[in-house]
């Protein structure tokens, strides 16, 4: 397979505010660019449908970022090699994507995580910082790889080595999980630096939920660290 072949994905739900700038910004890279509409109840669909150049594939009801990123995932994978996940609420720069993109060795097939400097900024929500290293260090004790930030949503994935890994979680949680399952089936896990945009006034959209999502997230590092005691992948 060729390393020249590119495209963006991004799973959206009800991100109408932020997604526009996203997507143009995704496209003046010169890439294919997916857009994954996660059964938004917002004008979301509204406001990109007339964008030129970007496809647009839709689930009926919200089925979770994981199920949206495979959905984009398949779709791309006729037309790519590599697909660059980058999320819709404008934290991060798709100009970026290039740093993700120089990571790569020759010959090599890593999924490239964006380790999101600045991340603990005053305006970085205590969520996303705690997060972030609860996330770290049960990815690592669950049989994955040591990073900075197994939360990060900018990320780089081989195609279709990532669509033949099993995993189970299809909300926030297929994030964390797909970098143990690849870890465990010998696909390198790499971070590069990424920048990260926390705006001030709060007008960031999230839809993590610290009780249910915290929940869920126990839930499948406990499958995951289950399933390494019994040497099973």
């Amino acid at each position: 397979m060729s390393k020249n072949r590119f495209a963006f994905i991004i799973p959206v739900y009800n991100h109408a505010g932020t997604l526009v700038q996203v997507v143009k910004d995704a496209q003046a890279l010169g890439f294919p660019v997916f857009v994954v509409d996660d059964g938004s109840t917002d004008n979301t669909y509204d406001r990109i449908k007339e964008i030129k150049g970007i496809q647009i594939l839709r689930h009926a009801e919200n089925q979770g970022k994981g199920a949206a990123i495979l959905t984009g995932f398949d779709a791309a994978s006729n037309v790519t090699d590599w697909a660059i996940t980058i999320d819709a609420d404008g934290q991060h720069y798709p100009q970026d994507a290039k740093k993700l993109i120089q990571a790569i060795s020759k010959n090599s097939r890593p999924i490239v995580v964006g380790a999101r400097a600045g991340m603990e900024g005053k305006d970085v929500p205590w969520t996303s910082s705690f997060g972030r290293k609860f996330s770290n260090f049960w990815v690592r004790t669950s049989g994955g790889p040591k990073i900075l930030d197994s939360q990060s949503g900018f990320r780089i994935y081989p195609l279709p080595e990532a669509l033949n890994l099993k995993t189970k979680a299809r909300r926030f949680q297929f994030e964390v999980e797909i970098l143990v399952q690849a870890h465990r089936n010998g696909i390198p896990v790499i971070e590069a630096p990424v920048r990260v945009n926390y705006n001030p006034n709060g007008e960031r959209i999230s839809h993590f939920r610290p009780f249910v999502d915290f929940c869920r997230n126990s839930s499948t590092f406990s499958r995951l660290i289950f399933r390494r005691i019994f040497s099973l992948k």
